[in-house]
């Protein structure tokens, strides 16, 4: 069995630490007014199905505990309540957030919880809590208060972290950094999975306090009305922290998608610069290949003229007139001048 915490608590202090589950559902039996605090790492169906079958846990929410993979919620099943937190951290060596998960059973007299990540340290929540009896005599729900707590501050480095990137991203768009693009997709995906984490628990923390003060809720009438109030203050507090975050991710978004606009934009201006030089340059191929046909037509009709009396032919009366030599000058002059003309009006020239 993957057990990392076994204890039962009475009036907020350690009444047992029970070596095995059987040991500990034994001992929640003969400590009328106590609690169970079990946690357990990464069980499999077969050790999970042992304490879901002594607190009567419902099917659907021991197979969501079991696979794992499941969004930041809240249902109620029951006597009980089944929560999932999506804790998370950032990892400054490869910058970028590492997401976990814990699923929390919450019930009269026991809390089960069950970590599938590194974080948050539950061993030392609960040292808080045993060296706070005064919270933690108020039952289980100070319990869920308290990783609820330290779930929410460890999103306070993950916050930091996004905005340092963030404001590198913004030095990079200027600095015609090609791989600009890339990583602000990876970073908006990011911040998209930190608001899929985050912005449950505004929900969740409102139905937790709700139900303290609901008295048929869970837990309500083992909690005095004093202790309910100050659980509910406790409750607030940690779901003011979490709206803070909220409105933070909120605004990496918008600053996400306007780094995207202003690169869209940057590299369409880019393009077009290149595009307005292409064209310029084509442009003044074109008028130097104009003006090259034009002078080499203009040439061409003189060309031709002489090309056919320097043909030698016998019979060729034009050659035996006075007036042959001036009039195909002549008519050279006048071919030359005519095109140069029609070239020069069209702007070829």
């Amino acid at each position: 069995m993957t057990v990392i915490g076994n204890a039962v608590y009475v009036d907020g202090h350690r009444a047992a630490t029970p070596k095995s589950l059987d040991e500990t559902f034994e001992t929640l039996r003969s400590e009328p007014g106590g609690f169970a605090w079990i946690g357990l790492y990464r069980p499999d169906a077969t050790e999970l199905d042992v304490v879901a079958h002594e607190f009567d846990l419902h099917d659907l929410a021991v197979e969501d505990a079991v696979r794992g993979h499941q969004r930041a919620k809240i249902d109620r099943y029951g006597d009980h309540r089944f929560l999932v937190l999506r804790p998370a951290r950032y990892l400054d060596s490869e910058e970028r957030v590492e997401f976990g998960e814990i699923h929390l059973f919450v019930g009269e007299d026991f809390v089960i919880a069950v970590r599938h990540a590194e974080t948050p340290n539950l061993a030392r929540i609960r040292a808080r809590l045993e060296h706070e009896p005064e919270l933690l005599a108020r039952g289980p729900l100070s319990v869920c208060y308290a990783i609820l707590d330290q779930v929410v501050d460890e999103y306070e480095p993950v916050v930091a972290g996004l905005e340092n990137d963030i404001d590198e991203i913004e030095d990079q768009l200027f600095s015609g950094d090609d791989a600009v693009a890339r990583r602000i997709y990876d970073l908006s995906g990011e911040v998209m999975d930190f608001q899929r984490a985050v912005r449950p628990l505004v929900g969740m923390i409102s139905v937790l306090r709700a139900g303290l003060a609901d008295k048929a809720a869970v837990d309500a009438d083992t909690l005095g009305d004093a202790a309910a109030l100050e659980l509910r203050r406790s409750l607030r507090d940690v779901l003011d922290h979490v709206i803070r975050v909220n409105e933070k991710v909120d605004e990496f978004r918008q600053t996400l998608q306007n780094a995207l606009t202003v690169h869209t934009t940057l590299v369409a201006q880019v393009q077009n610069e290149k595009m307005q030089r292409l064209t310029e340059t084509s442009l003044a191929q074109t008028e130097q290949a104009k003006k090259i046909s034009s002078w080499a037509a203009i040439i061409f009709a003189p060309s031709l003229i002489t090309g056919i009396y320097g043909m030698n032919f016998a019979v060729m009366p034009e050659l035996r007139s006075p007036w042959g030599y001036p009039l195909a000058l002549i008519a050279m002059g006048a071919f030359a001048f005519t095109l140069y003309r029609v070239f020069k009006a069209k702007s070829w020239l």
